[in-house]
């Protein structure tokens, strides 16, 4: 029963390559995993802040974890190796029975011997040269994933961040979609009255109409591109996109005006505290000491050894009575040396193999120290670029804005065309998105500058 079973209900191949393979029989066996619920709850009613956001981030996400637990196996493994200082005591109870035959006179006489000792068992190795390298190694290992754990939350802030600003562009291009609707409407009904007075023609509030209707269009696409990026800021916090929560609002996030450090300050910054590049560096010298440790192996080891317990025995022999001994206290220590003279090579094997990782280990700090430089570069670059966009941004929005107005009211009083007053209101539309776009381009690359420097885990998030 249990092989039919396995025929009827086990995964069959496709029968053919044409068609895809029906699933319907694996999703009754595997059903959907059961939804785990978020360590931190969500305040709908609540206006979040940058800063509160990273903070649950950092309790929700599970690779905080994760790099959490690699972290405590690490120091588990330092233990280990700090183990190997002290002796090792066990007990143990040996029981044994013997039977043979000894030869005595001029014949064989048989016996039986059977004991029963508890003892303690004593191991202490005195003298082990690559010990203290292996400590070493194990140190090294657990500052890298210590290291790495604070990498781990330098990637979450800086995720959140994105999606933070994202979530903020999407939603300032939604108001200046909606801005630039009641624009288009007003302009459109004042063509309709002044279609009715006799001062338009039916083209010019064709075109009004168009216009309006093309605002209408365009609001419709931010609120949608505003719904997605909801989702992956709720996702990048550890909860589900469809949970609904609120966030500051773009016009209230005071922007930076300048770069307090030098593109040459940024890059020492980043040198020094970069949690990558120090988790390279723990494991290069993790394998110095491996590489010691193994050219130690050369060396003898001395080793102390013994138990002490109480046994008793019963011996029988052929043609005589039955013997118990009494209980007495048994003891036993060796002091031994043991130095390996040939071991097939695997010695040197294992000297060349840690050679080759520390010096794997070495051009991997070279190469992240040379892509951190660059990194660096290039996000100050683009963050001072950033800057001046985002002051040229302001600027076209002022001017825009009052080439608008100027064009709405000379229209009012028959000096402008509908022609004149469209192109203006596009002109505000675009400028309206470009001075959004400014300011969350400058909010994301100066998080980008921070994430490359290291200072997101040492600088207060606004």
């Amino acid at each position: 029963m249990l092989v039919l079973e396995g025929i009827v209900f086990g995964q069959q191949a496709p029968s053919a390559p044409n068609h895809p393979w029906d699933a319907s029989s694996a999703k009754q066996q595997l059903p959907p995993p059961p939804r785990i619920l978020p360590p931190v709850a969500i305040d709908a009613s609540k206006v979040y802040t940058l800063a509160e956001l990273v903070n649950i981030a950092e309790q929700n996400n599970p690779e905080t974890r994760v790099a959490w637990e690699s972290a405590k196996a690490k120091a588990a493994d330092l233990g280990i190796s700090k183990a190997t200082l002290y002796p090792t005591l066990a007990a143990a109870v040996v029981a044994s029975s013997l039977q043979a035959d000894l030869f005595f006179g001029n014949s064989f006489q048989r016996q039986t011997i059977e004991s029963y000792s508890p003892v303690f068992v004593l191991d202490y190795i005195i003298f082990d040269a690559g010990r203290s390298e292996q400590i070493s190694a194990s140190k090294s290992r657990l500052l890298g994933a210590n290291f790495q754990f604070n990498d781990t939350h330098r990637q979450i802030i800086f995720q959140v961040m994105q999606a933070y600003y994202k979530f903020l562009d999407t939603k300032g291009r939604e108001d200046a979609a909606r801005a630039n609707l009641n624009d288009a409407q007003a302009v459109q009904q004042a063509a309709e009255a002044r279609l009715q007075s006799g001062l338009a023609t039916l083209p010019d509030v064709l075109q009004t109409r168009s216009a309006a209707a093309q605002a209408d269009y365009d609001l419709q696409a931010a609120i949608g591109a505003t719904e997605i990026a909801h989702g992956d800021l709720a996702v990048s916090i550890g909860i589900y996109p469809t949970t609904q929560f609120q966030v500051q609002n773009l016009q209230d996030i005071k922007l930076p005006d300048s770069i307090a450090d030098t593109v040459e300050t940024s890059i020492d910054k980043a040198l020094s505290q970069r949690p990558d590049l120090m988790q390279r560096i723990a494991e290069l010298r993790a394998a110095g000491a491996e590489d010691s440790a193994a050219r130690r192996t050369y060396f003898p080891t001395i080793r102390l050894g013994g138990n002490v317990g109480i046994a008793r025995s019963y011996g029988v022999q052929i043609n005589l009575p039955p013997v118990y001994s009494p209980t007495e206290t048994t003891w036993a220590a060796a002091l031994s040396l043991h130095w390996t003279l040939f071991d097939g090579l695997a010695r040197e094997n294992r000297i060349a193999r840690a050679r080759a990782d520390q010096k794997q280990a070495a051009a991997a700090v070279e190469s992240i120290r040379n892509q951190i430089e660059n990194q660096v570069w290039s996000a100050y670059s683009t963050a001072r670029t950033a800057l001046r966009q985002q002051k040229a941004a302001t600027a076209l929005l002022l001017t825009a804005t009052d080439s608008y107005n100027s064009a709405v009211e000379s229209y009012h009083h028959g000096l402008r065309n509908q022609i004149d007053v469209i192109t203006a209101q596009r002109a505000l539309a675009d400028a309206r998105s470009a001075d959004i776009n400014a300011r969350t381009q400058l909010l994301t690359t100066m998080a980008t500058l921070a994430y490359q420097t290291g200072d997101l885990l040492y600088v207060k998030i606004p």
